[in-house]
């Protein structure tokens, strides 16, 4: 029986365009759900847009159009940028969708009936730009946590009973360890809860754009009690009211930001705990990207367009860097050196060049035939045994959302592959006529570097396509680090995959420039 997972990216808000950020989030789902679906997992990856609340009410104001025309128009430029990232998405949901309606409804319903809802009226403070509440102590020299501005306000409202949830998630937290990755975030978010929790307002009256409170429309649903219900909205809820029963909810992975850690990791949990429903199974929260070290912001000037890298130098490429670069959850900054100096480093002069090396020397001087020999040394085990321990630590570091360490560990599984090259010198082995060595050495090249390409697939997909059909070797579309190839390989024509980089050669395409 296939395992099911449930990978979920967050929903991005749409008040402005796509920047490298959300192309992160959604490449590292992407990354995943292809890794699961290489080990036969039964997949389902959902993406989508937040489109509700006052600074989208806003934003649609101050450009001067209706505010369900703004966020088609912006969703669309989130919808548009998926096929640019080479993204294998199952379902994309927005917040303004009749589906999604019908879902915030009857989960309004199911936590109102369990009495965990009360009308109030709520003063303090409110961030408009990030759409959440805080309280005085919870200020940063005037500002929210999240940097925003905020202003104070009194309305009526009604509140959620999170205050009461406080024992409940810290068992939670203490039963689930691993519920929150990586860990240092896990420490966090138990602090948060540890200092006490307050009951959250949960609606608005002082706007109207958003999903209205079944049986008193005066009131709007908080824009983050909308927006988090979105991952039972994709997973087919209220009609699939049963989610505990559920494979796909059973095993949800929510990819996030770690600005958001709060909203899934607190509310989210004690919003389904008050339904009824188990929380999801993990919660991945990742860094910020920076540039010039501040965070990539439209008002800051430093957002970095991610199409505009897919265009000059593929999709690929920019899945590879940002995923290496930095470790998963910790910040990174943005560079154009880096990301050249990356690019060209491995993708070019160690898998490019090993892959076209190995292939052309079977094309010219094996008649493009290899066939697998006995003459096995101890040279070869070791080189294999290398190979297959790092490919064992690769596939552990996925299953950790260690993307960074994993493209560590495949990029030393090429490296080994380079040096057992140079050592066994094929070449030299068909220049003595001692071919049946030479047989033995290109068909042990071959099988590793066939197996360590199809570990790279989920974050070079398209690149990895080619060279494996260069091979010639008939495809499976799965994980095994042991895998064997037939004992006899005819491969196809070889052709160079990667070009290498030259800043010279950009000429005056600004990546940087902002439309």
């Amino acid at each position: 029986m296939k395992s099911s997972v449930y990978v979920t990216s967050p929903i991005y808000y749409v008040n402005a365009k796509p920047h490298i950020g959300h192309a992160y989030t959604t490449i590292a789902c992407d990354i995943f759900a292809r890794f699961r679906r290489m080990l036969l997992h039964d997949v389902k990856f959902t993406t989508g847009t937040d489109e509700h609340g006052k600074k989208i009410e806003q934003s649609a104001q101050n450009a001067g159009i209706d505010t369900q025309s703004f966020v088609d128009q912006n969703s669309q430029l989130f919808r548009d940028l998926l096929p640019f990232l080479n993204i294998q998405n199952d379902d994309f949901i927005r917040t303004t969708e009749l589906r999604h309606k019908k879902a915030v409804e009857y989960f309004w319903e199911e936590i109102k009936r369990n009495g965990y809802l009360y009308l109030g009226e709520y003063s303090g403070w409110y961030d408009i730009r990030n759409e959440a509440y805080f309280s005085e102590d919870e200020l940063v020299d005037g500002k929210s946590p999240l940097g925003g501005e905020v202003q104070y306000m009194t309305e009526p409202c009604y509140f959620f009973r999170l205050s009461t949830f406080n024992d409940q998630l810290i068992r939670f937290y203490e039963n689930n360890p691993d519920f929150i990755m990586p860990l240092h975030r896990r420490n966090e978010v138990i602090s948060f809860v540890q200092q006490g929790l307050r009951d959250l307002a949960v609606t608005r009256t002082t706007f109207k754009w958003g999903i209205k409170v079944p049986k008193d429309p005066k009131h709007v649903v908080y824009v983050w009690l909308d927006a988090l219900v979105n991952y039972l909205t994709s997973n087919g809820y209220p009609d699939n009211a049963h989610q505990n029963k559920d494979e796909f909810w059973q095993n949800s992975v929510h990819f996030v930001g770690k600005e958001i850690i709060k909203f899934h990791a607190v509310y989210w949990p004690a919003f389904l705990m008050a339904a009824g429903i188990q929380p999801p199974r993990q919660i991945v929260a990742h860094g910020w990207w920076l540039s010039e070290g501040e965070k990539m912001s439209k008002s800051v000037g430093n957002v970095q367009d991610p199409i505009k890298y897919c265009k000059l130098f593929g999709s690929d490429a920019l899945r590879y860097y940002i995923m290496r670069e930095i470790p998963f959850g910790d910040d990174g900054n943005f560079s154009l050196e880096n990301f050249i100096g990356r690019h060209n480093s491995f993708l070019v002069n160690s898998f490019g060049n090993l892959c076209y090396r190995l292939l052309s020397f079977i094309k010219t001087h094996s008649d493009g035939v290899v066939t697998k020999q006995r003459d096995f040394k101890e040279d070869d085990a070791i080189f294999a045994g290398n190979v297959d321990e790092a490919l064992t630590e690769a596939m552990k570091a996925m299953h950790q959302y260690a993307f960074s360490k994993c493209l560590e560990r495949l990029e030393d599984a090429v490296s080994f592959a380079n040096q057992y090259i140079d050592k066994q010198k094929p070449w030299a082995l068909k220049k003595e006529g001692n071919t049946i060595r030479m047989h033995t050495v290109l068909f042990l090249l071959l099988e590793k570097t066939y197996i360590t390409t199809k570990f790279l697939m989920p974050f070079i997909p398209i690149s990895t396509a080619k060279i494996l059909k260069q091979m010639n070797i008939p495809y499976e579309p799965v994980i095994l680090i042991k895998e064997r190839i037939p004992v006899t390989v005819n491969i196809g024509e070889p052709e160079i995959v990667f070009t290498k980089i030259d800043p010279a050669d950009l000429g005056t395409f600004d990546v940087f420039a902002n439309d």
